[in-house]
């Protein structure tokens, strides 16, 4: 089952049938608990359990829940995206054991979908919402943080704090698995875009150098990507010698590109074939529909390019 998504929305609905939540900068997941254990699975419907054994001791709050929420690596008392891309990718146990030592991740839990058997999505969101709270989930790695009537002031407050934003949910709101519901509306701060990318240039064009120094991006149109620009930003370094080990095998002849790409980004390109998703922060775009002042944060293994939208929208 995929989880329900949230719509962007440029205002933040007031009154008393909406009530609003942190946004979490993190990985999206569906934790399913039955019989003593614990399944993760991420918005593509991939399992996910091996990379955090420090939720497993979730598995003894309750014999049988379904919850849906957001893993996230906290730095300074705010999510840190980098620090928890470098969780995603981890199928050993091993590996895993260690970096649950040294990056512990929280899980933030938001809805109950099923308890004790019951399927709870056909409920109003209050109804769920009210459920969850009873069961007072509080542990070293897991939490649920509180709602707030107040949008407006939550907007406010996690643009202080440095926080991604804040999601707004209607309170008669049922849950459809995979769908992007306009009951559930999310206001980010940053202006943090989901794009694919279809190709990539070296540091310095007209030489041989295989040193990444930007990738080309876009979004799903049809026949193709529309092409939102040129990403050099933040691929400094490890960041961009790992995702050059990720584009190397999937050099492709022809652009993925249904729209045209400047000559200027596209001398000295590679294309490759369109299957990685990554998260841009930029300015928003440019009067000509290109990302303005783009920069790398990093790939999203849990979304594929179907999950992302034409405007970029991958949660």
């Amino acid at each position: 089952m995929r989880p329900m998504l949230a719509t962007a929305s440029t205002t933040i609905p007031v009154g008393d049938r909406w009530q609003h939540e942190v946004k979490w900068d993190g990985m999206r997941v569906l934790a399913d608990v039955t019989d003593g254990e614990i399944r993760l699975f991420s918005r593509t419907e991939r399992d996910v359990t091996v990379a955090f054994p420090e939720l497993r001791g979730l598995a003894h709050e309750y014999a049988d829940m379904l919850l849906d929420g957001e893993i996230v690596a906290m730095r300074d008392g705010v999510p840190s995206f980098s620090a928890m891309a470098e969780r995603f990718h981890v199928t050993d146990a091993r590996r895993a054991a260690m970096l649950a030592e040294v990056s512990p991740v929280t899980l933030m839990t938001f809805d109950l979908l099923r308890l004790y058997g019951v399927e709870l999505l056909p409920r109003a969101w209050s109804d769920r919402r009210a459920t969850l709270e009873r069961l007072e989930l509080s542990g070293p790695r897991w939490q649920t943080p509180p709602t707030f009537s107040d949008g407006v002031t939550l907007h406010a407050a996690t643009k202080e704090q440095g926080l991604e934003g804040i999601v707004s949910k209607r309170i008669d709101s049922v849950y459809v698995p995979g769908l992007r519901s306009p009951y559930w509306l999310k206001s980010p701060h940053r202006g943090t875009v989901s794009v694919v990318i279809g190709g990539w240039r070296p540091e310095s064009t007209g030489t041989v150098s295989r040193r990444l120094g930007a990738v080309l991006v876009g979004v799903p149109d049809p026949g193709g990507l529309r092409y939102l620009g040129r990403v050099g930003s933040g691929l400094a370094g490890k960041t961009g010698q790992s995702l050059m080990r990720d584009l190397e095998s999937l050099t492709s002849a022809e652009s993925p590109f249904a729209t045209d790409v400047p000559v200027e980004d596209s001398a000295g390109a590679t294309w490759v074939r369109p299957v990685l998703v990554a998260d841009v922060q930029s300015l928003g775009l440019s009067g000509q529909g290109k990302l303005r002042q783009p920069a790398y944060k990093g790939l999203r293994s849990d979304l594929t390019p179907a999950d992302v939208d034409d405007h970029g929208d991958g949660e």
